[in-house]
């Protein structure tokens, strides 16, 4: 499985185990009122929108928490966010992306580069790692919905461009453009998602042993522990033994 993967599976596992989840629900939260805000209000008229909501679902985020982020949005009281990407390096050269979504671009740049760099990070310029990954929607689904071959078969009949299975469930790729339209699909024929969401998936990877992989994850937990930040993507690999110590 590829690191990228591997490294959901570490944070889904710890997220289950998060007793404080606020963080994460604002964050969601934050999403679905830019996207609300962006576009219309009703989830099945922005594709945009309706991949927050599903997510935040996915999230266990409560029925009430995401009302109120659209209603926020619809009354025009909304703060304004700009979208910002920074790129930079981890432990041993590891490729970085942070996605924040801000109302104020100094403060988020210094606390991004700051914390990279008490992490044993690099802030690069844009574009320094971005070239080792490509946009794609990603569609996940438990593995007790079916055998590889049946959900291969789903996801070539929904338009998706690859699929990863394994004992721990399945992971649909397709094009950035596509993920409204091949979630849609693969729901007619497979059920509810368990996650749909735009991701950054690596193109090349960069092999950690545990040492690093043990700083990559404090920096990683540092980013995520930031407000402003949506996300934080990374292309590492490792070995199940390193995963198993992990």
């Amino acid at each position: 499985m590829a690191g990228h993967s591997k490294w959901a599976n570490i944070q889904h596992r710890k997220g289950r185990q998060d007793a404080a989840r606020s963080k994460l629900f604002s964050k969601l939260a934050k999403e679905i009122t830019v996207a609300a805000k962006m576009g219309d209000p009703d989830p099945e008229k922005n594709p945009r929108l309706r991949l927050a909501v599903k997510e935040a679902k996915s999230q266990s985020c409560p029925k009430d928490v995401i009302e109120r982020a659209i209603k926020k949005a619809i009354g025009g009281d909304a703060e304004s966010y700009d979208e910002i990407r920074y790129e930079g390096y981890g432990p041993n050269g590891v490729a970085v992306i942070v996605e924040t979504m801000t109302d104020n671009k100094n403060r988020t740049a210094s606390t991004v580069r700051s914390t990279f760099s008490k992490n044993g990070g690099n802030l690069g310029e844009t574009g320094s790692v971005g070239f080792m990954f490509e946009r794609k929607g990603e569609v996940t689904y438990p593995a007790s919905v079916g055998d590889a071959d049946t959900v291969m078969m789903a996801a070539i009949e929904a338009g998706a461009e690859d699929v990863e299975s394994s004992e721990e469930g399945h992971i649909i790729y397709c094009a950035d453009t596509d993920l409204n339209d091949v979630s849609t699909a693969l729901e007619a024929e497979l059920g509810e998602t368990e996650s749909t969401k735009l991701i950054w998936k690596p193109t090349t990877t960069t092999e950690l042993g545990l040492e690093d992989m043990q700083k990559l994850m404090k920096l990683v937990d540092a980013l995520e522990d930031d407000d402003d930040v949506q996300r934080v993507t990374t292309n590492f690999e490792a070995s199940d033994e390193v995963m198993a110590q992990l």
